[in-house]
């Protein structure tokens, strides 16, 4: 019996999808918005401004100890949390109108924003997109659209 309860978890341990998020980041890291704060009120377009302190910014794709590229979570809930919260920080954020995807390294952007309310939240993410073991978020800042 317990040849087959040591084969039977030995399979379970080969079956189970390998969960990506294992990157480390050094402890001090942080990612900011430079130019927009909570509760401003701006026009569009909007260039926003992307902080990083405590690690380096690289490409996706490139393999070097303590770096990673931004994301920008735009119009919904904070990294981990929703529907797709656990998913993306196993094995990587989507790539869609909510998840701006940084992978050239870029340090801002220029979106072009309708009237209203705007959630954003930066996301440093590894070579391929998943977020770091401790994940790199800047705080859920507000912003509204004149």
């Amino acid at each position: 019996m317990k040849s087959f309860v040591k084969a039977v978890t030995f399979a379970t341990v080969l079956a189970t999808p390998v969960v990506a998020q294992d990157t480390p980041a050094p402890a001090d890291a942080k990612v900011y918005f430079i130019n927009i704060a909570d509760g401003d009120t701006v026009s569009s377009p909007i260039t926003v401004i992307f902080g990083l302190e405590g690690m380096g910014v690289a490409p996706a794709g490139t393999e070097i100890e303590n770096t990673g590229h931004h994301h920008l979570l735009l119009n919904r809930p904070p990294l981990g949390e929703g529907p797709e919260g656990a998913d993306e920080l196993a094995y990587g954020l989507p790539a869609d109108d909510n998840h701006i995807h940084f992978g050239g390294g870029q340090t801002q952007v220029t979106l072009d924003l309708p009237t209203g309310e705007h959630t954003m939240q930066l996301v440093m993410g590894d070579l391929n997109h998943v977020p770091h073991a401790t994940p790199i978020t800047s705080d859920v800042i507000t912003i509204t659209v004149e």
